[in-house]
């Protein structure tokens, strides 16, 4: 059997990091400006895609950015009433 030695874990790593988040973390409201830029993008591009139709498009690529924004759309909104659903929980919560 073999001796195993245990070291303890040094505190100023574990006060540093505690001191010092880590940068470049995201919060949640930037996580939901992100999504929400890349949702109206998409929408932007929905809507180029049909204007290029209007002069003589692609119906493929017109369609398919029709529905991706529409799909994109819907999963905001269903990630909007989970949220609101969520809330409404906590705030029915007896203190």
């Amino acid at each position: 059997m073999t001796d195993m030695k245990i070291t303890g874990i040094g505190g100023v790593g574990i006060s540093a990091s505690v001191k010092n988040p880590v940068k470049g973390t995201a919060g949640f409201d930037d996580i939901l400006k992100d999504a929400v830029g890349k949702i109206s993008q998409v929408q932007k591009d929905a809507e180029t895609a049909v204007r290029e139709l209007s002069t003589g498009g692609d119906v493929t690529s017109a369609i398919i950015a029709m529905e991706r924004a529409d799909m994109t759309f819907q999963l905001m909104v269903e990630a909007r009433n989970r949220l609101l659903s969520a809330y409404e929980e906590i705030m029915r919560m007896q203190i």
